[in-house]
C-alpha cells in the first residue's frame, strides 16, 4: 500500500474515532500521529489532509456530521504542525550527527561553527543544541563524545551566568557596558570571572578585566582542545545574545540601549578577532574564531538600527575603540564585497575620521561606497557620500565637500531617504560657509543660502527625531554663526547640540559642540564659560582620542596666556562643579596633565 493510501485510511479512522467519541483529546490525536507518520513523509500526510478537506467541503449539503468532521480535521492539522516542529529538531540533529560522523576529525569544529551561526533561516535554539549534545555523547567515537560534552558544558556555563547577565550594571549605579579600561569601568568581566567554574572562560574574562592581551592569552593556550573551544563559543554567543536582547528592550533609555547594543556587537566581534590572531599557530582554531567574528558582524550589519551616521563612541574608550576597530578590519580583508561588508566599512571609516586618520577613513568610505552601489544599498551609499563630504571638510577641501554633499542631497531626495537628506543639507550648508570664509566672500546672499540649508536640515532632523543628525545640524549652525562673527547667535544652537548629542550617546558630537561653545564664549569674552566648556571638550575628545581635542585645549592655552596662571586657575576652580558633573573628579584632576600634553 502506498503512503498516500495508508495516510488517507489513517485520517478517515481518526475522523470516525473522533465522531464516535473514542478519541476525545488533542493529545490523543497527537499520539496517533506519532505512531502513524513515518519521518520524511509528513508532506504526503499534509497533502492527504488537504485532499480529504476538499472532499468534505464538496459534499452535498452541509450536514452536522460533515461540519464535525471538518472541525476534527482542523484539530489534526494543528497537531501535524506540532509534529513537524518537534520532528524538525530531530531531523536536524540526526542530519548533523551524520555530517559530523562522516567528516574528518579536523573538519568537525567548522561544521559546528556553522550550526551555531545565528544568521541561518532557522537558528538553533538552546534546546535543540542540548539535544545535539546528548546525541553526540551517545556516539561510539570518543571525539564525537568530546564535541557533545563541549556543547553541553557551554550551555551549562551559560545557565550559571544567566542570573548575572546584567546585574553588574546596577552595581554603584553603573550604566555603562564597561568595555573600556579596567580602572574606568568595571563592566561584566570581573563578576563573570568569579561566577564561572570554566577554566578558559575565566581566564578570558580576567584578561579582559585587567586590560590584558587576548592574543597573548590564546598563544599561552595553543593546546586548547575542541571541547574547551566549543564550551567557550557557546558561552560567549549566549552572553552576547542575552546582552543585546536586554539592551534592545532597556527600560530606562531606548536610545542608550541602542548604543549599548552597538558596543556589544563590536566588542564580542573584537574578542573573537583577537583570539583568531592569537591562535595563528593553530590554523583550524584561527579559522573557527574568524568565522565567529564574521557571524557577529553579519548579524550586526543586518539590524535596522545599524549606526550608518555614527554612535560607536557611546561606551568605548579611545584606546579600546582603536583596538576593536583594528580587529574588525582584519576579517573584512578576507571576505568578498557584500552589503554587510559595506556597512561595517562605513562604521570603520567615520570612526577613523573622528580619530584623525583621514587617509584610512577615505579608503574605508570609498570602498564602502563602491560595494553599496553594487549591492543596491541606497541608505549605505548615501551615508558614505555624506561621510566623504565631512571628510573633505576635515581636510579643508571645501569645493569637494560641496560636490559630495550636493550629490548626496540629489540622490537622497530621489530615493526618499529623509535621514540622508537631513545630513546632506547640514553638510552642504556648512561646506558653503567654510568655502566662502576661506576666500573671504561670505556675503549676505551666500550666507542666507547656506544658513537656509542648515535650517532645513535641522527642521527635518527634528521631524525624524534623530539625535545624531540633530546634534550635527545644531553644531553646524552654531559654528557657522561663530565664523560669521555672530557668537551670541551660536550659543543657543550649540547648547541644544550638546543636549541632542547626549540623548543619542554620541561622545564625539558632544565634544565638538562643547569645543564650539568654548570658542563662542571666548569671542564673547565670557572667560568663565569659555574655560568651563573648553575643559569639558578637551577631556571628552581626548578620552576617545579624537584629534579635535587640541582645538579645545588651544582655547584654554590662549586664555591661560592672556589672563595669567593665577586668574586662569581661579576660573577653572569656579567652574569645577559644572566640569565635574560631566567628566567626574578624575577628569577634573587630569586637566593639568592634559594641558601639559598640549
Amino acid at each position: 500500500m502506498s503512503d498516500r493510501d495508508r495516510y488517507l485510511q489513517v485520517i478517515d479512522k481518526l475522523l470516525d474515532s473522533t465522531l464516535a467519541g473514542r478519541v476525545r483529546s488533542v493529545e490523543q490525536v497527537y499520539q496517533r500521529l506519532l505512531r502513524e507518520i513515518r519521518p520524511g513523509t509528513s508532506e504526503i500526510f499534509e497533502r492527504c489532509l488537504l485532499e480529504r478537506r476538499e472532499s468534505l467541503e464538496a459534499s452535498a449539503g452541509s450536514s452536522s456530521k460533515v461540519s464535525r468532521k471538518l472541525r476534527a480535521l482542523q484539530t489534526i492539522e494543528g497537531q501535524l504542525r506540532r509534529w513537524e516542529q518537534e520532528h524538525q529538531t530531530t531531523a536536524a540533529v540526526t542530519t548533523t550527527v551524520k555530517r559530523l560522523s562522516a567528516a574528518a576529525s579536523e573538519e568537525r569544529l567548522a561544521v559546528l561553527v556553522g550550526v551555531l551561526d545565528p544568521n541561518q533561516e532557522r537558528p538553533w535554539t538552546s534546546d535543540r543544541l542540548q539535544q545535539l549534545a546528548q546525541s553526540l555523547k551517545t556516539q561510539s567515537e570518543s571525539h564525537l563524545q568530546e564535541l557533545g560534552a563541549g556543547l553541553s558544558e557551554g550551555l551549562g556555563r551559560l545557565a550559571e551566568l544567566e542570573g548575572d547577565l546584567v546585574s553588574w550594571i546596577y552595581e554603584g549605579g553603573n550604566r555603562s557596558i564597561g568595555f573600556g579600561e579596567a580602572q574606568q569601568q568595571p563592566g561584566p568581566w570581573s563578576l563573570w570571572a568569579r561566577k564561572t567554574a570554566a577554566y578558559f572562560p575565566r581566564e578570558l574574562f580576567t584578561t579582559l578585566q585587567q586590560g590584558g592581551s587576548l592574543e597573548a592569552l590564546a598563544q599561552r593556550h595553543l593546546d586548547l582542545g575542541d571541547r574547551a573551544w566549543l564550551e567557550l563559543a557557546v558561552l560567549l554567543q549566549g552572553l552576547q545574545r542575552g546582552l543585546v536582547a536586554w539592551f534592545d528592550r532597556q527600560p530606562y533609555s531606548a536610545k542608550m540601549g541602542k548604543q549599548l547594543s552597538v558596543s556589544t556587537f563590536l566588542v564580542f566581534a573584537s574578542i573573537w578577532g583577537q583570539l583568531s590572531q592569537g591562535f595563528a599557530a593553530r590554523p583550524r582554531l584561527t579559522d573557527c574564531c574568524f568565522q565567529m567574528t564574521l557571524q557577529i558582524l553579519r548579524s550586526f550589519a543586518q539590524r535596522e538600527t545599524f549606526p550608518l551616521y555614527g554612535g560607536v563612541f557611546a561606551s568605548l574608550s579611545g584606546e579600546y575603540l582603536q583596538q576593536t576597530l583594528a580587529y574588525l578590519e582584519v576579517p573584512l580583508k578576507r571576505v568578498e564585497g557584500t552589503q554587510e561588508k559595506a556597512r561595517i566599512l562605513t562604521l570603520l571609516g567615520y570612526s577613523q575620521r573622528a580619530l584623525g586618520d583621514y587617509e584610512r577613513a577615505q579608503g574605508f568610505h570609498e570602498e564602502a561606497l563602491a560595494i553599496a552601489q553594487q549591492a543596491g544599498d541606497r541608505p549605505c551609499e548615501l551615508a558614505n557620500y555624506n561621510h566623504l563630504s565631512r571628510l573633505c571638510l576635515s581636510r579643508k577641501q571645501y569645493s569637494e565637500a560641496i560636490d559630495r554633499s550636493q550629490r548626496a542631497l540629489i540622490l537622497a531626495r530621489q530615493v526618499g531617504d529623509r535621514l540622508g537628506v537631513a545630513n546632506a543639507l547640514a553638510n552642504l550648508g556648512y561646506s558653503q560657509v567654510l568655502a566662502a570664509q576661506q576666500v573671504e566672500r561670505l556675503d549676505a546672499d551666500l550666507s542666507q543660502q547656506a544658513m537656509g540649508y542648515l535650517e532645513q536640515g535641522l527642521e527635518l532632523s527634528q521631524q525624524l527625531g534623530d539625535g545624531q543628525s540633530l546634534a550635527l545640524c545644531y553644531y553646524s549652525l552654531g559654528l557657522a554663526y561663530v565664523l560669521l562673527e555672530q557668537p551670541s547667535g551660536a550659543v543657543g544652537y550649540l547648547l541644544k547640540g550638546v543636549e541632542a548629542a547626549q540623548s543619542s550617546g554620541d561622545l564625539f558630537l558632544q565634544g565638538l559642540n562643547w569645543a564650539a561653545l568654548a570658542e563662542a564664549y571666548y569671542r564673547l569674552q565670557d572667560w568663565l564659560r569659555a574655560v568651563t566648556m573648553g575643559a569639558i571638550a578637551a577631556y571628552v575628545l581626548q578620552q576617545i582620542e579624537a584629534s579635535e581635542w587640541r582645538q579645545a585645549a588651544g582655547v584654554l592655552s590662549i586664555l591661560r596666556g592672556q589672563l595669567g596662571e593665577e586668574a586662569f586657575e581661579g576660573l577653572l576652580s569656579r567652574g569645577r562643579s559644572q566640569i565635574i558633573a560631566v567628566i567626574g573628579v578624575d577628569g577634573y584632576d587630569y586637566l593639568p596633565q592634559l594641558l601639559q600634553e598640549f
